[in-house]
């Protein structure tokens, strides 16, 4: 039962670990909810409150530490029936203990990969295990720190284009300035430079969805704050009097925004077909008015 017990967690944290990292779209059911939870306790804090935006490291690193506990303990299990019979102790180590104790002990040494420590395997089969846990437990490490890497140049894209819309709407109301109505050219690059940064963006939440809990602490860079006006640029460039250029341009902004609102749903929960209504949830589930 011991046994079966640590296949079973270390099972679950290497598949959950493998969809986080290297299959964003699978179902990686323990990161999601640690991430959710730890985004739900700080978004009590408020919008306002300098905790707030620490939500997605501290969950960034909370699934981290859960996937090595569930590893540590899962190995530790598979350990346990062998302890002390199958492991030789230093003399100075009381070897009388509890088992479990020095179970967990080499399995920590052995995934965090390093080294045998006051306790070293005996038996043949353990020999060949205990490296494996520590390949797995390499691998997490230089996984972990890849994915922090990753992170933050889908932040930086992210944040840019939130700027850079704001920019945009700041731009029309000071100087009585459309983009729908500049020249088709002019209109046509600016609603294809929009859409291509927020397709990107979208495939970001898609491929780390760990990014969508990263909130922001000044409104300029916040993209749930942005979104919805993306969607009444869309809706101004498809009227019927603008060039058939600019209207097509358009329409794939509001496409890309439609399946922005798609991606956020499964974060948030909101329901339904209606752009406006997901990205409104989108930014309320984010503390921002649109």
């Amino acid at each position: 039962m011991s046994t079966a017990a640590g296949v079973a967690m270390i099972g679950l944290a290497g598949r959950d670990a493998f969809d986080a990292l290297f299959h964003p779209e699978g179902d990686a059911t323990v990161a999601r909810v640690i991430a959710r939870g730890v985004w739900r306790l700080f978004r009590r804090t408020g919008p306002r409150h300098q905790l707030f935006p620490l939500g997605g490291p501290v969950a960034l690193v909370a699934v981290i530490g859960v996937w090595a506990v569930l590893l540590i303990v899962g190995w530790a299990l598979v350990f346990w029936p062998h302890m002390p019979s199958g492991f030789r102790f230093d003399p100075r180590v009381d070897a009388a203990g509890s088992d479990f104790v020095h179970s967990l002990n080499i399995s920590l040494v052995t995934l965090t990969t390093l080294g045998f420590g006051d306790i070293t395997p005996t038996a043949a089969a353990l020999r060949l295990i205990l490296p494996l846990e520590a390949l797995l437990g390499f691998g997490l490490l230089t996984s972990s720190i890849s994915w922090l890497l990753l992170i933050y140049p889908v932040l930086s894209r992210r944040r840019s284009l939130a700027y850079e819309i704001w920019l945009l709407r700041t731009a029309e109301e000071e100087t009585d300035l459309a983009v729908d109505r500049l020249e088709p050219e002019a209109a046509e690059q600016v609603y294809a430079g929009l859409t291509s940064r927020l397709v990107a963006v979208e495939r970001d939440l898609v491929n780390f969805p760990i990014s969508y809990y990263f909130a922001e602490g000044d409104a300029r860079f916040s993209l749930p704050a942005a979104a919805p006006y993306l969607l009444e640029l869309g809706r101004r460039g498809r009227a019927e009097d603008r060039p058939d250029r600019v209207r097509l341009r358009a329409h794939l902004l509001l496409k890309a925004v439609d399946d922005l609102g798609r991606t956020t749903a499964g974060f948030h929960g909101g329901r339904g077909d209606d752009s406006e209504e997901l990205l409104r949830a989108y930014a309320r589930d984010h503390l921002r008015e649109p």
